[in-house]
């Protein structure tokens, strides 16, 4: 039987911290842009889904490299 080459226990909590810091900083980022046009909403919530297409993003790059080993 193959044995897989899995990541390590901190591998995983850098990724994990890394899509954290990604979710973070898009949602920020579109706060900040809500509190200087005085806007509803709208700046946080296209940050937040910017920031999930771009946690996913790079969850998938670096989850492929893993798959190819």
């Amino acid at each position: 039987m193959e044995e897989r080459n899995s990541p390590e226990l901190a591998t995983l909590l850098g990724l994990g911290a890394a899509t954290a810091a990604i979710l973070l900083v898009g949602l920020g980022l579109g706060w900040l842009v809500d509190q200087m046009v005085h806007s509803v909403p709208a700046f946080t919530l296209a940050g937040l889904a910017l920031g999930i297409v771009g946690a996913g993003i790079y969850m998938y790059i670096n989850f492929t490299k893993f798959l190819k080993e």
